[in-house]
């Protein structure tokens, strides 16, 4: 009957596109929430010291928002024998640590290892990959070049530094043997009796071509120049810069030009400002400028520990243990001069390091021996720091390293 289904098709027809919009918009809704979500979230890991009074079994891991500064509650990413330092594979998804132990190899050597993980990218826990000798006892270092073909650590206890090959898959390979090849021991003694009696290889960073490696030694009181060759995965001493004599270098942070570098010396709570130059590879002392307000007397106890350059190049900031503050610098980009800001309180004790996230707006301090991480907003115009707020508690931190979600 053709009077009966002529007016019956356009409903049937309304009542489909209705249903088709419900679904549609049911379907939206997941959409809609995601795109509401704050972007940019990271995680973040925190390298720890075993056992202690909070009993740490390993590396931990939060969750990071860099848009409000928010982050979750620490989980255990994966146990390990002092993981202390970390660092990240520029490409893949791998994080590496130190096991800062001194145990006896099977020649009797003490030395202890790098480890590497698979991250998991929905959850940031960390699965074992594979493990090699670092050479020396006691690594408290780690880095990695920004190509991801290998990774850098130093031995504190051995006084020696190590160069490992990254597989395509981001595992570690064996060290070179030879000369040159992917160890060196460093040789010398600084005029501080009780901390400079032999090599103490505290840190070493790669340059941003991948030409040099830079390594603070402690105790033969040098910032020791390193040539670097990424794709051999070996070193060959160079040359050294250094400040005053028994400033005890510890840390290095570039300038993101390339042009500057500073260390911060742990023995006098100094940073000692350096131009590069980035062709032969030499340092050349240009400042030396204290980690501490001028009204700061009384140092008994204290020691500096970490150094990080601002993303932004207009910033660089040291940590003060004892003190257990962030010395604040503003950095003249020409000269590489510094310009002390203050000292701001970490609101936690024992600043061992600290880092700023990946979105340059905030900077998380870890304190050892307060067992916290504390967050700190940074002001883009002046450079000074403003605690958010946020303590979150943490067994014996010693390291933090971030990664954005991907």
């Amino acid at each position: 009957m053709p009077s009966i289904a002529k007016p019956s098709s356009p409903a049937l027809s309304y009542q489909a596109l209705s249903f088709l919009l419900v679904l549609l918009v049911i379907a939206a809704g997941p959409v809609a929430a995601r795109g509401a979500e704050p972007a940019g979230g990271a995680f973040v890991w925190f390298g720890t010291y075993s056992g202690g009074p909070k009993k740490s079994a390993g590396v931990y891991v939060s969750r990071f928002d860099e848009a409000t500064g928010k982050i979750t509650p620490p989980q255990l990413a994966v146990e390990a024998n002092n993981p202390s330092f970390l660092a990240v594979h520029p490409r893949l998804p791998v994080l590496y640590a130190v096991s800062e132990v001194a145990d006896a190899d099977a020649d009797g050597k003490r030395v202890g290892a790098v480890l590497s993980f698979a991250i998991d990218e929905s959850t940031g826990t960390l699965t074992p990959k594979n493990r090699q000798s670092s050479g020396g006892g006691g690594p408290c270092h780690l880095t990695v070049d920004r190509t991801g073909r290998v990774a850098l650590a130093a031995n504190y206890g051995g006084g020696s530094v190590i160069c490992l090959g990254l597989a395509a898959d981001g595992s570690l390979e064996p060290v070179v043997p030879g000369t040159p090849g992917g160890f060196i021991q460093h040789e010398g003694k600084g005029p501080n009796p009780q901390r400079q009696e032999a090599p103490h290889g505290h840190s070493i960073n790669p340059t941003a071509d991948g030409r040099f490696a830079v390594a603070c030694d402690l105790g033969v009181d040098k910032v020791l120049i390193h040539a670097l060759d990424v794709e051999k995965a070996t070193l060959a001493a160079h040359g050294f810069g250094r400040g005053a004599p028994g400033a005890g270098p510890r840390h290095f942070a570039f300038h993101p030009n390339g042009r500057h570098g500073y260390a911060v010396n742990e023995l006098d709570l100094t940073v000692t400002a350096f131009a590069f130059d980035t062709q032969a590879g030499t340092l050349t002392p240009i400042q030396a400028i204290s980690t501490l307000p001028a009204d700061v007397t009384d140092t008994k106890g204290f020691s500096t520990a970490e150094i990080v350059a601002h993303p932004h190049g207009k910033f660089l900031y040291a940590s003060n243990r004892g003190h257990d503050s962030i010395a604040m610098y503003a950095v003249d980009e020409a000269s590489g001069r510094l310009t002390f800001l203050g000292a701001e309180p970490i609101r936690g004790k024992t600043p061992r390091n600290f880092a700023i996230d990946p979105s340059g707006k905030f900077l998380l301090a870890a304190g050892q021996n307060s067992h916290t991480v504390t967050v700190f907003a940074i002001d883009a115009e002046t450079g000074k720091l403003s605690f958010t707020g946020q303590s979150l508690e943490v067994p014996s931190p010693v390291c933090i390293r971030f990664r954005r979600i991907r």
